[in-house]
């Protein structure tokens, strides 16, 4: 049986191909032009040596020299012994340029909505079927998207679940900003648009501990194409947490949505926090940190997700350091927000 294969990279670029029965990882990568870096494969040498983040797995055979108890114990894996049973995915530590390849694509789209969904912030709906290709990603990475009359660039993490060509950015709304005022003034539904993607390195992992996810405004969008991808796999997981914090409560959005993975995933619950809160507001306030469970994190280990501007994400990293907390996994996301 096929089962697809992404290649995720240490300069962010991913690459995916597919599985021919029964193959192992090297050949299926070879195979699609992905010239994973090799030499004996017969398990010792360990030149092609990664880790897989996601996916069940066999390895035929591995010196023990290669790869330890506690390596295997942490999934990492000799891609020409390795045999996979389901979708799976595969990190390294070098970058795609070494297996010769690109990694990314330049994609024409076309805009098939936008959706003005809290005061600051839109979702812009992108048509890639035009293009006659699947677009895969994992969830959590995002695309550089051309803005379009101008030579501008911006980054958005995909909002929804790869396996449809119909994709949403969650784009927050400056008062002068380059994507802000071409979807304010100029961008109308059939409108070209071009984006080059997968990019990044931070995407949803193997699911084994409970999750912590923690999002800093439009830093939502990355998990709520991981909340998707979860829910479309209906399968059991570990208790999942959202923490998802905003400077005012009009920037709040997609709790709608936010309700339906509730309802849809087992054991997943979030919370919403306002940092600068107005008198009407009655929920939580003040920083994420301050609403974190140390014991539970302490007890438990866990793994952590953070999407979101610096001072968010350094505010975690201390609470970690602060608390002792090193058990737990980070994976981060830190994106400076755009003012133009």
């Amino acid at each position: 049986m096929a089962h697809k294969i992404a290649f995720s990279f240490s300069d962010g670029k991913t690459l995916f191909c597919s599985t021919n029965g029964n193959e192992s990882v090297l050949d299926a990568a070879l195979r699609n032009g992905i010239k994973i870096p090799l030499d004996c494969r017969e398990g010792v040498c360990g030149t092609c040596q990664g880790r897989c983040d996601s996916g069940v797995y066999t390895q035929d055979y591995v010196d023990e020299d290669t790869l330890s108890e506690a390596d295997l114990a942490e999934r990492k894996v000799l891609t020409c012994q390795t045999r996979i049973q389901s979708d799976a995915a595969f990190s390294f530590n070098f970058d795609s340029t070494l297996c010769s390849a690109a990694g990314t694509k330049l994609v024409q789209g076309n805009v098939c909505k936008i959706e003005k969904i809290s005061a600051g912030t839109a979702i812009l709906h992108i048509d890639a079927s035009s293009a006659g290709l699947d677009l895969d990603y994992l969830p959590g990475q995002y695309a550089r998207i051309h803005v379009p009359g101008t030579d501008d660039w911006r980054s958005y993490s995909f909002a929804s679940a790869s396996g449809s060509n119909v994709l949403q950015f969650l784009v927050r709304l400056l008062p002068d900003g380059v994507m802000s005022n071409y979807l304010r003034d100029r961008c109308t539904v059939g409108d070209q648009i071009e984006f080059e993607a997968p990019l990044g390195t931070f995407y949803l992992r193997q699911i084994d501990r409970p999750l912590i996810m923690i999002a800093g405004g439009t830093g939502l969008s990355a998990f709520l194409g991981m909340l998707d991808s979860i829910a479309a796999k209906r399968a059991e997981t570990p208790p999942i947490e959202l923490f998802y914090g905003v400077r005012h409560a009009a920037d709040i959005c997609e709790v709608e949505r936010l309700e339906s993975f509730a309802a849809s995933i087992p054991g997943f619950s979030f919370q919403v926090i306002v940092s600068d809160p107005e008198p009407t507001w009655t929920g939580k306030i003040g920083y994420i940190s301050g609403h974190l469970d140390t014991n539970k994190v302490r007890d438990y280990a866990h793994d952590i997700y953070i999407c979101g501007p610096p001072p968010m994400v350094e505010s975690i990293k201390a609470w970690q350091v602060e608390h002792d907390l090193n058990t737990s996994s980070l994976y981060l996301e830190k994106f400076t927000e755009s003012n133009t």
